[in-house]
Formats: C-alpha cells, sequence, structure tokens
C-alpha cells in the first residue's frame, strides 16, 4: 500500500517514519526542497526532527504526480489555516485517493470549521475521512517511544481497517465515532496550554497549573458538547490525555508561547522565533467568536485572548480569574 503525508513538519515526518517502518511505501509531499533532500539523501529531516533517523522506505518528494500516483490514503498533516489552500492546490489528486486521515489539530480562522468538516465538504461523499489524536509529540513517536492515540471516524469497520494500518507495538491506537468531539479537543486543548504556559511563566506553582488543567477541561467540555461532540470523548485521549500532555510539557509549542508570555516577552518575538506553528494561538480567536455566538462562558479562553490580542497583562487576567463569583464545581 501506498501512503501520501502532506506536510513535511516534525508530525508528518513522524507519522510517516512509523508508517515506513512497516514496510508500506510511504511518501512525504514538502513545500521545501531542502526538506526533501535532506529526507532522501541523508535519511534524516534536521529541520523540524533533527538526531532521528529515517527508514531506508521512506521518500520525500516536491512532485504531486510521484507523490499521488497509486496512494490509497492521505495523512494531511498542515497548519489548520492553510488546509483550504492546500486542497485547492492538490485536489485534482487527492479526490481520487479513498481514504484521508487529519492529522491537524486547529480550527480553520476564516470558516471556524475544522479540518474533517473541510475535508468533508471538499471531496466525493465515497471519500472515507477520519481524525487522529490524543497524547503525541512528534519527538516521542519518532523515537519510538510507546503512545496511545485515538483514530475517529463514522464507520467504525472502516475505522478499524485505518487502526490497524497506523498501530505499530509502540503506537497504540484506539478507536472512536466521534471525528468532531476529537477536533474540537485537541483544538481547544492548545489555548488552554498557553494558559497553562503563562501560568508557569509567572512562576505561581503546581496547584495553580492542576486548576488550569482541570477547569480548562470543563470549557473544552462546554463547548464541546455545545458543537456536538460525545462527552465521554472530552475524557478519553484526545481530550483529557492530550491537555495534560500539552499542559505540562516543554515540547508543547503552545505551552512554549505561553511560557515567554508570562515571562514578558512580547508575542511577535516569540512567534519569530518558532519554527512551526502554535496553533492555540490562531484557535484562541475561533473559540472566542464561537463562544459569543454559542453563548457558551469560556474565562480560561477568553483571558487567553486577552494577552494574545488586546495585549493584556498575564498578571491582570489572573486577577480576573481569581476574584470570580463563588459557585457549585460542576455547571457545565
Amino acid at each position: 500500500m501506498k501512503i501520501t503525508v502532506i506536510g513535511g513538519g516534525s508530525w508528518g515526518t513522524a507519522l510517516a517514519k512509523i508508517l515506513a517502518e512497516k514496510e508500506l511505501d510511504v511518501y512525504i509531499l514538502a513545500r521545501r526542497e531542502a526538506v526533501c533532500e535532506a529526507i532522501n539523501k541523508e535519511k534524516e529531516n534536521p529541520f523540524y526532527l533533527p538526531g532521528i533517523k529515517l527508514p531506508k522506505k521512506l521518500k520525500a518528494t516536491l512532485d504531486l504526480e510521484t507523490a499521488f500516483k497509486d496512494s490509497k490514503v492521505i495523512l494531511w498533516v498542515v497548519p489548520s489555516f492553510a488546509l483550504k489552500e492546500v486542497i485547492k492546490n492538490y485536489k485534482n489528486y487527492a479526490e481520487k485517493i479513498p481514504y484521508h486521515i487529519s492529522g491537524i489539530k486547529g480550527i480553520d480562522l476564516k470558516t471556524e470549521k475544522t479540518p474533517y468538516t473541510i475535508l468533508k465538504e471538499e471531496f466525493p461523499k465515497n471519500s472515507k475521512i477520519f481524525v487522529l489524536g490524543g497524547p503525541s509529540f512528534a519527538k516521542e513517536v519518532a523515537k519510538g517511544l510507546p503512545t496511545a492515540v485515538v483514530l475517529a471516524g463514522e464507520n467504525d469497520e472502516e475505522t478499524k481497517k485505518m487502526q490497524e494500518l497506523l498501530a505499530t507495538p509502540y503506537f497504540r491506537v484506539y478507536r472512536s465515532e466521534d471525528p468532531l468531539g476529537v477536533e474540537i479537543a485537541g483544538a481547544l486543548k492548545n489555548v488552554i496550554a498557553i494558559a497553562s504556559g503563562i501560568s508557569d511563566g509567572l512562576e505561581l506553582g503546581l496547584n495553580a497549573r492542576a486548576s488550569l488543567i482541570t477547569r480548562g477541561l470543563v470549557e473544552i467540555i462546554r463547548l464541546g458538547t455545545k458543537l456536538g461532540g460525545n462527552l465521554y470523548t472530552f475524557y478519553g485521549l484526545a481530550g483529557m490525555g492530550d491537555l495534560v500532555l500539552t499542559c505540562t510539557g516543554n515540547l508543547s509549542r503552545n505551552y512554549q508561547v505561553g511560557y515567554r508570555l508570562g515571562k514578558g516577552e512580547k508575542l511577535e518575538n516569540i512567534l519569530s522565533d518558532l519554527r512551526q506553528v502554535a496553533e492555540g494561538v490562531k484557535t484562541a480567536k475561533v473559540v472566542k467568536n464561537l463562544a459569543k455566538k454559542l453563548k457558551v462562558e469560556l474565562p480560561i479562553c477568553g483571558e487567553v485572548y486577552r494577552v494574545l490580542y488586546e495585549g493584556e497583562d498575564p498578571k491582570a487576567c489572573l486577577k480576573r480569574l481569581l476574584s470570580r463569583s463563588l459557585k457549585k464545581e460542576f455547571e457545565i
């Protein structure tokens, strides 16, 4: 079986690596010639996964015909804001391929649609579309460290096929019938991770971080269930699992953005240093709009938006959160 991975960043490369290790025919469709040359000649992606040796079976290309010819599965691993444009450029090739897996954890800023929804709208009705989520830093997956994720699709039998395709002895894949819930969880946890990073940057302690994570989960559940996600999804790998990882791990770009904001750095300086996208920055804006439309109370996400887009002092945001009226714990 041939598999096309669209996106030569750390997550796309990590997924391509584990599939190529299963002796599958895997091609990364990259944007930069330097990435392709490094993967093909040096068997490494020094730009996004330095120090990780890649299988000989794995190839990278800039050529659409080479990438898509005879492929059966596409893994979409590009920033959420770029997905619609990428689809437009590749649609003539991609629409002939039956299976599509989104590894994107974000929401499109302009349309406020999830990648799953966009893929469903852009491709034929008989296309099989899935969402991959859960706690999975690319570097650890690429190193072969134990990881558990969830793959969601509407048809359980079809999802099972892709589950078996992706799974390895160290990359354990569970399946779900709630693609929308998995996507909402994966997108919102990035916003909460920025809040967690701010908290640590301000040196507020472990109690504060644990509280943020827990109350952040409440906000994910509030918006996620309002948008149609299954409650249990948010307690699973895509929800609580990915939230804990992203809010506590130094490998998280969103956590690092928050941490540096908490230390007093300017957002534009932080973003210019990042090699890859911190999805939570754009997602915070989408979440603010959705919360207003759906009349959902999301105080932590709201304060993150103020820090990112209104230049608010993180300490002032903290004061507002702590001075909110007292209430019952569970009023979802």
